[in-house]
């Protein structure tokens, strides 16, 4: 159970050598806190998985590419700053690993365990609600009411 959460926070945030700049702890929260990412790893791993202010993270994966997807939750406190590094924290794990996070473009970074390079995730940001833009402008509040089911003459429901 313990080698699963490696794993899993292997598998959100790690990386390899990358052509683009380096993410420190407090560049990378803002980039990636809050926000969905797909990824996949040098072994095969994939999955999707996300951040959350309070360090703790939560998704889905899929172990060396096969066999079934299974869901992942780690508490809050799981991903510290320490210095200018992300850490992990889990317990049963005697070392709290740190990572290498490198932004790629606008969209995607690659992340590895401290000196592990060779061990590595590519991450790509996903747009929520299947890739549909929310037709919200930015100043107004999130409704929590779904839209009306519109009615057509012959249909039953």
């Amino acid at each position: 159970m313990i080698a699963q959460y490696v794993v899993v926070i292997v598998t959100l945030l790690a990386g390899g050598p990358a052509l683009a700049e380096s993410l420190n702890a407090d560049a990378a929260r803002r980039f990636v806190t809050g926000k969905l990412f797909a990824f996949n790893c040098f072994d095969g791993s994939r999955g999707t998985g996300r951040v959350y202010p309070d360090g703790s993270v939560a998704g889905t994966f899929q172990l060396r590419g096969s066999g079934p997807v299974r869901s992942a939750r780690l508490p809050a406190g799981t991903l510290k700053v320490k210095g200018e590094a992300v850490c992990a924290s889990v317990n049963g794990i005697p070392i709290e690993p740190c990572f290498n996070l490198e932004k790629t473009d606008d969209r995607s970074f690659r992340g590895a365990i401290s000196g592990l390079d060779f061990a590595y995730c590519d991450f790509t940001r996903r747009v929520s609600v299947a890739g549909m833009k929310s037709r919200r402008r930015p100043h107004e509040p999130l409704s929590l009411e779904a839209p009306a089911l519109v009615r057509h003459p012959g249909t039953h429901y």
